[in-house]
């Protein structure tokens, strides 16, 4: 793990922050395809679902990674670990409590499931930044 430097790079910290909520964006909402979002949610057969979406965010945090510090090339698989939990959790707690989209329990969870999201690229810029602030 790497030390945290006195300082850090304010210029890689925007633009890890900037791609991060691209990619995001990307990931979740225009390459997510309707087999794996409504497959990722199933009783049985969930696992290749997921499995291809969180694919996609890990591809999306290696490209990040490769362009702003390579040596951070595996937090790809961080994220794809980190993000399939997440998701997979959402899943789980929405099929246990038999959330409906017009229930504000779902929106709560939806939220909550986002910002986790967002936290974890906020602590990978932050990684990416100081990272190269050390190179």
């Amino acid at each position: 793990m790497p030390t945290m430097p006195e300082q850090i790079a304010s210029h890689l910290l925007i633009w890890a922050v900037a791609l991060f909520i691209i990619k995001h964006l990307l990931s979740d909402f225009i390459l997510q395809t309707s087999w794996m979002a409504k497959g990722k949610e199933q009783t049985t057969g969930w696992f290749a679902p997921l499995l291809a979406h969180i694919a996609v965010h890990a591809a999306g945090t290696l490209l990040i990674a490769l362009l702003l510090a390579p040596q951070l090339a595996w937090l790809a698989i961080v994220d794809l670990i980190v993000h399939g939990l997440i998701d997979r959790c959402k899943t789980l707690i929405q099929k246990r409590h038999q959330l409906k989209i017009e229930q504000a329990a779902y929106w709560w969870l939806f939220g909550i499931d986002q910002t986790l999201h967002h936290l974890t690229h906020l602590v990978f810029a932050v990684w990416i930044a100081a990272a190269a602030s050390l190179a």
